[in-house]
């Protein structure tokens, strides 16, 4: 089965190309559910017009069925709420 903390260590794997860090860490991530094999996520992007949206999607996908043993995982991506980042992600990236 499945865990949570696995699919979370592994989307801490998965970097957003422009910004360098992690989706987890940026707060892209809005829910995971795990049901046996199924992975479903929640996420958005950093703007609807992320160049790269589909990059990490399938990045997220491939990387979760093959380090956690996922059969199937399914991604819905949405824009409500819009993404905003922490004050320390702010911090961090020096905005």
């Amino acid at each position: 089965m499945v865990t949570k903390d696995e699919v979370i260590e592994t989307l801490k794997t998965c970097y957003d190309p422009e910004i360098n860090v992690d989706v987890y860490s940026l707060g892209l991530i809005y829910d995971i559910v795990i049901d046996d094999k199924k992975v479903k996520i929640k996420m958005t992007l950093t703007t609807p017009f992320c160049p790269y949206g589909q990059f990490l999607m399938d990045e997220i996908k491939r990387k979760i069925i093959e380090k956690n043993n996922a059969k199937e995982v399914e991604i819905d991506l949405t824009f409500e709420p819009p993404w905003q980042p922490s004050d320390e992600l702010r911090t961090s990236l020096g905005l």
